[in-house]
Order: structure tokens, then C-alpha cells, then sequence
């Protein structure tokens, strides 16, 4: 996996992670009862963005860590997801065709 991959894997882990972490203990204006004036229900009242920014690094460093791991140490390979056995076999026991 090149830096490139790596930087990628992590921006995706982190932003799909901080989507699901984001409506956590999310308290908004028509759960409090104090809705401004212009505003919908929905708001939010307290977000508390830095801890939940702080856990979701947390959690997507660890995700990227398992699946980096997975990737480079050969654990699960591009030919063990070939499940209709749609890959060359020559390409498989190293052979360039030439």
C-alpha cells in the first residue's frame, strides 16, 4: 500500500466514522424545548464536535491500523475476493504471459 492509499484509507475511515459518531448525545433545540426563533427544532444545542473529532481519530486510527495490517501483511489478498473465478491463473503462479 503506497502513502497515497494510506492517507486515502484513513480520510474515508475518519469521515464515515465521524458521521456515525456525530448524532451521539446530540441534544437539539425541540429536545430542550428552547427553540429560537427562525431555527429549526433540529438544531443542535450541544454538539461537543472536539471530543467526538478527538474519539472519532481514536477509533478510525485503530480501523486503519487492523486493515493496514490485513493489506500489507498478505492476510487477505485481491484473489481471495475473485469469487466467480474471474482472475487469470497464469497471474496467480507469477507467470507474465511474455
Amino acid at each position: 500500500m503506497g502513502i497515497t492509499s494510506a492517507i486515502v484509507l484513513y480520510a474515508v475511515l475518519w469521515f464515515v466514522t465521524f458521521l456515525m459518531i456525530i448524532p451521539i448525545r446530540l441534544k437539539t433545540q425541540g429536545d430542550v424545548g428552547e427553540i429560537e426563533p427562525g431555527t429549526q427544532a433540529g438544531a443542535p444545542v450541544e454538539h461537543n464536535l472536539k471530543p467526538k473529532a478527538i474519539i472519532t481519530s481514536l477509533i478510525a486510527a485503530t480501523l486503519w491500523a487492523v486493515i493496514f495490517y490485513i493489506v500489507t501483511s498478505g492476510t487477505i489478498t485481491v484473489r481471495d475476493l475473485d469469487w466467480f473465478n474471474r482472475m487469470d491463473p497464469a497471474a496467480e503462479a507469477g507467470e507474465t504471459g511474455a
